[in-house]
C-alpha cells in the first residue's frame, strides 16, 4: 500500500515538474522544476530497484548538468521578445518533431507483443544480486580492461583540449612557486619609526 502511493506520489509530481519545465516564461523557474523532476525520478528509479541508476541521476543532472543550467540561464540576459519570435518562426518544425515522435511512440505501442517465456524469467531470477554489485562487477572483472582504456582516452582527450585552448600570451601574468616561497620578510615588511604627533614622510 505504501509502495503504492509513494509511486503514484512520485509519478505525479514528475508529470506536474515536466510540464511546468516547458510551460513556464521564466527559465530560472524552468530549471527549478527541471531539478524537481530529475529527484522524482529518481525516487522512481530506486523504488524499481535501478540504485544505481538513481544515484547517477542525482550526482550527474541534478548536481552538475541542472546546476550549469541554472548558471548559465542567470548570466545570460535572455530577451524575450526575440525568443517568442523565434518561436514563431520555428512552430512548424517543432511541431513536425512531435508528431514524428507520437507517431514512433504510437507504432511501438501498437506492435508491442508479451513473451510469456521472458516474464516468466523475470519471475524467477537466477540470483538476487544489487544492481549497483552487478554493475560493478560487470565492469570490473568482466570489462576491466576496456574499462581503463576508456578511462585513458578520456584522460586523454582532456589533457588534449586543454592544451588545444591554452594560449600563451606575452601579457599574461603567472605564478612563480619558487620566487613566492623563497620571499624574505625584509623584502615585503618595512618597520617604520614613526614620532610621536608627527606623520610617516613617504
Amino acid at each position: 500500500m505504501m509502495t503504492s502511493v509513494l509511486f503514484y506520489l512520485f509519478a505525479a509530481v514528475l508529470i506536474f515538474s515536466a510540464i511546468m519545465a516547458v510551460s513556464v516564461r521564466n527559465p530560472v523557474y524552468a530549471v527549478l522544476f527541471l531539478v524537481l523532476a530529475f529527484f522524482n525520478a529518481s525516487g522512481l528509479f530506486l523504488m524499481m530497484g535501478a540504485e544505481f541508476l538513481a544515484l547517477i541521476l542525482l550526482i550527474v543532472y541534478v548536481g552538475a548538468v541542472a546546476v550549469l543550467f541554472l548558471f548559465v540561464v542567470m548570466m545570460l540576459d535572455v530577451s524575450y521578445t526575440s525568443a517568442r519570435q523565434q518561436l514563431r518562426r520555428y512552430m512548424p518544425v517543432g511541431a513536425a518533431i512531435v508528431f514524428a515522435l507520437t507517431a514512433q511512440l504510437v507504432l511501438v505501442a501498437g506492435t508491442w507483443i508479451v513473451n510469456p517465456a521472458a516474464v516468466k524469467a523475470v519471475e524467477t531470477p537466477v540470483e538476487t544480486v544489487e544492481n549497483t554489485r552487478a554493475l560493478g562487477r560487470v565492469l570490473f572483472t568482466d570489462f576491466g580492461y576496456p574499462f581503463q582504456v576508456s578511462g585513458l582516452v578520456l584522460l586523454v582527450a582532456m589533457i588534449g583540449a586543454i592544451v588545444l585552448t591554452m594560449r600563451d600570451r606575452k601579457d599574461s601574468k603567472r605564478q612563480k612557486a619558487g620566487r613566492q616561497v623563497d620571499v624574505q620578510v625584509s623584502d615585503v615588511v618595512e618597520v617604520m619609526h614613526v614620532s610621536s604627533n608627527r606623520g610617516v614622510e613617504l
